[in-house]
């Protein structure tokens, strides 16, 4: 891509109206627009990370037996009606009549239509397991959307949702998520801690979260560094100072953001919703079910506020909009840009994603830019490095620049 036409523009000065690290450096960046109080545009650099994301959440879903659909965000009241959260998620749940006079919820989560949709499919034991997941626009009525992208009000969501013959088996996926989740985190550059938590208005049984620890988070988590043990403080039951119960470690308390939470639903909606099946001796039974959420814009966001330093955004490699900035220092001169435009085809043709400044601006406009928008590495071509046939590599991450013959510059990438 080239930045002269790329759509979103960085500016120097943070927007007045935002307080969040992850809102200003990304709106700084060119990555997102603010529309209102909890509503962003993506624009392309942003997309770009959402989508990343997004791929690395799919792959891991696919690795445990997910499919993918794409549910309705329109939602029928008679369905929340029969599971009695149409009253009880009055408050946070968009709701409204259309022109029929017929009254509509927007989705604020899917366990109701996927139920009921589910009812087409599963009729025997031999239909299950299944596991189905979605990425979606969600909305929530939010009387405080604040902190960036971590509380919004319309926001993407990723639920999968089992569906199993016992308790054993929910059990035993419940177990398989928690590996994928550690590992979607862990390949998006975040460190989140499995903590268990309350059910809220999923289930009446503990759940667990995944929590970052910064500054940004609205939770606090009790954690031992010495061992895995770690609660929310809304369920804790020891606190910070006090030996680890489950070994001789001291606990600690953090800050944290929650970047996903995952439920065992049991029987609850399958009931209300008339979601029954055959088991192998002929008696019907309800299904069990399970509910695995994550936020790919509020990962995007944590990912921001973990990894930033005082000139901007840095990338982990996974989840950057692109691989290389490419800089061309005084562009205009032709064998500069001859140069630049040489190497910027021959980058792409090996498969490395290229974000060429080919803008008429200064070195310090351009490598400011650099920093803010905190690509991988930066490839600076100018008329110094040009005269010993090589470009200027630096890592984001670093201060070392490092000089490569431009020939070998791809096979480094490689």
């Amino acid at each position: 891509m080239r930045q002269s036409i790329l759509f979103g523009k960085t500016t120097r000065q943070n927007p007045k109206d935002e307080v969040s690290v992850n809102a200003q450096l990304l709106v700084r960046g060119g990555f997102v627009a603010k529309v209102m109080a909890g509503v962003y545009a993506f624009l392309p650099l942003g997309l770009r990370v959402l989508e990343r994301i997004n791929t690395i959440i799919r792959e891991e879903m696919n690795a445990i037996g997910g499919q993918e659909l794409l549910l309705s965000a329109l939602q029928s009241k008679d369905l929340w009606v029969k599971t009695g959260r149409w009253e009880t998620l009055r408050d946070v749940m968009y709701q409204f009549k259309d022109s029929s006079d017929r009254e509509l919820g927007l989705g604020i989560t899917h366990e109701e239509p996927l139920a009921e949709v589910a009812k087409n499919s599963i009729r025997s034991y031999k239909d299950l397991p299944l596991y189905l997941y979605q990425i979606q626009l969600k909305f929530r009525n939010e009387p405080r959307a604040k902190s960036g992208l971590i509380r919004l009000r319309e926001f993407f969501m990723k639920d999968l949702y089992s569906f199993d013959r016992n308790q054993a088996g929910l059990d035993a996926y419940y177990e398989k998520s928690k590996t994928a989740y550690a590992n979607i985190f862990r390949r998006c550059g975040l460190d989140a801690k499995i903590v268990e938590a309350s059910g809220g208005a999923f289930t009446k049984d503990f759940t667990h979260e995944f929590q970052v620890l910064t500054e940004a988070g609205e939770d606090t988590t009790v954690y031992c560094e010495s061992c895995a043990f770690a609660q929310n403080t809304e369920i804790a039951t020891a606190k910070a100072g006090e030996t680890c119960p489950n070994c001789s470690g001291t606990l600690k308390e953090g800050t944290s953001v929650e970047v996903g939470h995952i439920y065992k639903l049991g029987t609850k909606y399958s009931k209300d919703l008339d979601l029954i099946f055959t088991d192998e001796d002929g008696s019907m039974k309800p299904v069990v079910m399970g509910s695995y959420g994550i936020g790919p814009g509020r990962v995007m966001a944590t990912v921001v506020e973990v990894h930033h330093d005082e000139k901007g955004i840095v990338w982990p490699k996974e989840v950057a909009p692109y691989d290389v900035h490419l800089v061309g220092i005084k562009n205009q001169e032709s064998r500069i840009m001859e140069a630049a435009e040489k190497l910027y085809r021959e980058l792409q043709d090996v498969g490395i994603a290229v974000l060429y400044d080919d803008r008429d601006e200064s070195a310090g406009v351009k490598f400011a830019d650099a920093d803010l928008i905190g690509l991988p590495w930066r490839v600076v071509i100018s008329e110094k490095t040009l005269a010993r046939g090589s470009v200027e590599l630096k890592a984001r991450s670093t201060q070392t620049t490092e000089l490569v013959a431009i020939e070998q510059i791809g096979k480094r990438f490689k």
